[in-house]
């Protein structure tokens, strides 16, 4: 009869810790967020009438670069926005950039070409030149065939390429005097 006895004894533990286990699991589901999470305090969270920050969208214009009308060149992300006076990104887009470019700052359009050979023998059109480094002068372009090659590491050049309609975008907004920011 031993045997009977403790066959009965293992069931009804086996039932009782399946109870125990669903039981804990309908009161964990159902508590209150107050009664569920631990304090704000011990966890380091922010407490629940503090919203985290947004997280910034990779597309956002990047911040301390200055206000206005201007064009914002992010060295880093190799991107350009065109953002009207009111802070408000018109168009952004990705661009290849130089073998050769200026330090983050603020610069000026300085001159514009409508359609030339690069420094690189690419024939590109809407050039908008805003710095000097040295003897390069840097500005943006397209090339007329649509390419967007990395530049020849070995050759100083200063064109930051973009895509045509792109190029398009830019020429009409980047008119001479318009501010040009760079960004790290």
């Amino acid at each position: 009869m031993a045997r009977g006895s403790s066959g009965i004894v293992a069931g009804l533990t086996a039932a009782a810790v399946a109870a125990v286990c669903f039981l804990a699991y309908q009161a964990s589901a159902n508590a209150p967020d107050t009664v569920a999470a631990p304090p704000a305090e011990a966890s380091g969270q922010a407490t629940p009438s503090e919203k985290p920050a947004a997280p910034r969208s990779p597309l956002a214009i990047p911040e301390d670069s200055d206000a206005g009308a201007r064009v914002v060149y992010a060295l880093k992300d190799r991107r350009v926005w065109i953002v009207d006076d009111r802070d408000k990104a018109l168009r952004t887009f990705t661009v290849m950039p130089s073998s050769v470019n200026p330090l983050p700052g603020v610069y000026r359009v300085t001159s514009r070409s409508g359609s030339i050979k690069g420094s690189d023998g690419v024939l590109i059109e809407h050039v908008v030149r805003f710095a000097d480094v040295g003897d390069v002068s840097v500005g943006f372009s397209a090339a007329q065939d649509g390419s967007l090659e990395s530049p020849d590491s070995t050759l100083k050049t200063g064109g930051v390429r973009m895509k045509r309609a792109d190029g398009n975008a830019l020429w009409t907004f980047a008119t001479v005097g318009v501010k040009v920011v760079v960004a790290p």
